[in-house]
Order: structure tokens, then sequence, then C-alpha cells
């Protein structure tokens, strides 16, 4: 029995993307002990899977934290990690691989650089599909791929029987209008226009929702539609998680929640500006579609709506 490291750091969204690759890790891995490196947002909620032995806290303080690297490093070796998948794929993780595995190649540490063809470069390959990549990296790496491709996020859901109760919640559309403030480009301006629109035709059928994260519970206030909290903060992850499957319908703009909703078998829609594509983010599903504009201000909610079906 070997000791086998996955390094997934986040975004929200590219957790629920990876784990289907972190499921094939596993499968592949059934007699290994598997740990996974993460940050604090994160640790929680991959408790929650059960075929994960522990998950280590990465407080990604600056390189030139010495103490701190130097902890975390001591950390990881202890376990003698036979081999590490890296899914992270960033400078920082390249980084650790040069402390702990200098010099070595795709047998001991799979990452998108190790196992990258000659004939392509870094920057080439990470134009393809984000999903495409996870599955070429674990095929180089000797990994049978079932689940790459199809993600499901639903070993992350929670009981939320407490909070259906008490907004008496049984059939909702749940909308996710916000995003992060530097990233403004992502947010599609006409909810409370498309919010007009569906309740003139559903009348009480359906409740519409919104369920704001930690920074957005002021902003949530803006909208015509119910706060989902519990006991006055931001539900969990997991809660979110839960509440998305649960749902009706979703709508999104590109943010962790509409990953989250792709991944989870959720019907719904996602709202796409010019700052990337469907295509490169893996986020179509059967279920779960994209609307592409190049300036999402003139994406009419008429048009978002003609898109729902209940």
């Amino acid at each position: 029995m070997s000791n086998i490291l996955i390094i997934k750091h986040g975004s929200l969204g590219d957790i629920a993307q990876a784990s289907g690759a972190i499921q094939d890790i596993c499968e592949n891995h059934s007699t290994d002990n598997i740990f996974l490196l993460t940050t604090k947002h994160y640790v929680d909620l991959f408790k929650k899977n059960k075929s994960l032995k522990e998950i280590i806290l990465d407080k990604r303080l600056s390189r030139f934290n010495l103490i701190y690297l130097y902890s975390l490093m001591r950390k990881l070796k202890k376990n003698k990690f036979s081999k590490v998948y890296d899914l992270q794929n960033s400078s920082r993780t390249s980084f650790y691989k040069k402390i702990l595995f200098p010099n070595t190649n795709l047998n001991i540490w799979s990452s998108s650089e190790t196992a990258l063809p000659s004939d392509n470069t870094k920057e080439e390959f990470d134009k393809s599909p984000v999903l495409e990549r996870f599955n070429f990296q674990l095929q180089a790496s000797g990994i049978k791929t079932k689940h790459t491709m199809s993600p499901d996020f639903s070993w992350s859901c929670n009981d939320i029987r407490k909070i259906l109760e008490e907004y008496k919640l049984s059939k909702y559309i749940l909308l996710f209008p916000f995003c992060s403030p530097h990233l403004s480009v992502k947010r599609w301006p006409h909810f409370n226009n498309l919010i007009t629109l569906i309740k003139a035709k559903y009348k009480d059928q359906y409740k519409i929702i919104t369920a704001p994260g930690p920074d957005e519970i002021n902003q949530a206030d803006q909208y015509d539609a119910i706060k989902i909290l519990d006991n006055g903060k931001a539900i969990s992850i997991s809660q979110l998680a839960s509440l998305i499957k649960e749902s009706n319908f979703v709508i999104a703009n590109d943010t962790g929640p509409a990953h989250m909703s792709a991944h989870l078998n959720a019907r719904g829609l996602t709202l796409f500006g010019s700052h990337t594509t469907a295509k490169k983010v893996s986020i179509e599903t059967d279920n779960f579609k994209a609307i592409q504009a190049g300036d999402l201000s003139k994406l009419s909610a008429e048009k978002v709506f003609e898109k729902i079906i209940l």
C-alpha cells in the first residue's frame, strides 16, 4: 500500500470540475492511501469525500516565508508519497515539485507539464478545454479515466431539510447574479428584469431564490428574490450543493455555483460574456447550457427567459 497525493487548491468551480479526475485517481489507486492538499476554504468540503484518507491544509503563504515552507515540505515528505497528481498545475505547485521531487518525471509527478507531449507547448495545451486537459494528463499518467470528462459533484451534498422547511421550498428557481468585484465583466445586469418575466408567467408555481456567499449577503437585497441563509449567515458549500441539486432550474453568471450546477446534473443556464467560452471551461452538459454574448449588457432578459425549461 502506497501513499498518493492529489493537489487541488481551488477555486470553487475548479473543485467541482476536478471531481471526476479525483474519482478516477481514487479508483485507480483503490488499495492505496489517498491524501489531498488544498486550501482552508475546501478542507471541510473534501473531508466529505470518503475516498480520501487525509486532507492536508496549504495556507499558500509567500514562498519567501521560509518557516512555513519548511513546515509544509517536511509534512509532505514525512508521508513518503510514491506519486503526486498535480491537478492545480500552477506556478506554485510547479515550485513544490522542484523542492519535493527535483528532476523527476511523469512516473512520480503527474502534471500538465510532465505529461506534455514533446511536440506541444504548455501555452498551447492550456488553450484546450479544462476537462480534456485533465483527461489527457491522467491517461498519460497511466490512469484509466471513466469520470474525468463527466464529473459528479454529488459527494459534496449535505442534508438541507431544515432549510427547505424554513423557507417552505418545494419548487424553486435558483439565481446566482453575483460575481467577484474584480470580475465585473462576468456580471449580467438584467436579473431583476428576468425575475419579473418569470413571476408574470409562473405566478406562485415557483419561488425565486438566491443563495449569496458571505460577501454577497447585502448585495442580494437588490434582487426581487428570497435570500437563503442559515441562521443569518451564508450557507455552506455542501448546503449550496444540495440546494442546487434540488432546484427546478438554475440561472447563473459564470462563477463557481454555475460550475457546481453543471456537475450536479442540475437543469439551468449560465451566461457568458467575452471573457472566455463555455467550451474552454467545459461547463455544458445535457441539462446545463450556456448563452454566449459579446456584451452581456446587451443580452436581454427576454432572450434568457426563452431558454428556461421547466
